[in-house]
């Protein structure tokens, strides 16, 4: 059974890359990107999709990153909470 969800996996894996491939491949066109004052960029159509994809992924991952520190730190002061003994009163025997 292992065996064969390794194949799937494989196989799924496999299909991703060549269906990738074949995208690269289909959009070699140039593709010329306008930005401000006259500039632009000239790329094939599979970079400028690829440049977007990574642009995006960065700026997702540098927003997550002040509730990831935030986060990190809750945790490290509910471990510190839980990591020191709790002080009792004084009992009586009462």
């Amino acid at each position: 059974m292992k065996r064969l969800l390794r194949l799937l996996q494989w196989l799924l894996k496999a299909a991703v890359f060549f269906t990738l491939f074949a995208f690269a491949l289909n959009n070699q066109q140039e593709t010329r990107v306008n930005f401000f004052f006259g500039t632009y960029w000239s790329a094939p159509t599979v970079l400028v999709v690829l440049s977007a994809f990574a642009l995006g992924v960065a700026v997702g991952v540098l927003g997550m990153v002040p509730r990831w520190w935030r986060h990190r730190q809750a945790a490290r002061q509910a471990k510190q909470a839980t990591e020191t003994p709790m002080t009792a009163g004084p009992r009586d025997g009462t």
